[in-house]
């Protein structure tokens, strides 16, 4: 079974300190990780927004009558002309 956090990428990034100091507070609150609650603020970040996830890319050719490979080659025939 998929799960968001499937392939895990380690970052570092910068922080102030009275933003971490609330994260933390809010992670002890939750109790997980100060990870875990980084995590799900950029998926709640990018759910408000709209923004689709890597998942929602799957499937998107079910529809087509080219496979990806075909509708490559019909695209390079184009530079030919």
């Amino acid at each position: 079974m998929m799960t968001l956090y499937d392939n895990i990428m380690r970052t570092i990034i910068d922080i102030p300190e009275s933003l971490l100091r609330d994260v933390d507070a809010l992670a002890r609150r939750e109790k997980i990780s100060r990870a875990e609650a980084v995590r799900r603020a950029m998926a709640e970040f990018l759910d408000k927004r709209g923004e689709p996830r890597t998942g929602a890319a799957f499937g998107i050719w079910k529809s087509r009558k080219l496979d990806s490979l075909g509708y490559e080659d019909s695209l390079r025939q184009e530079w030919s002309r």
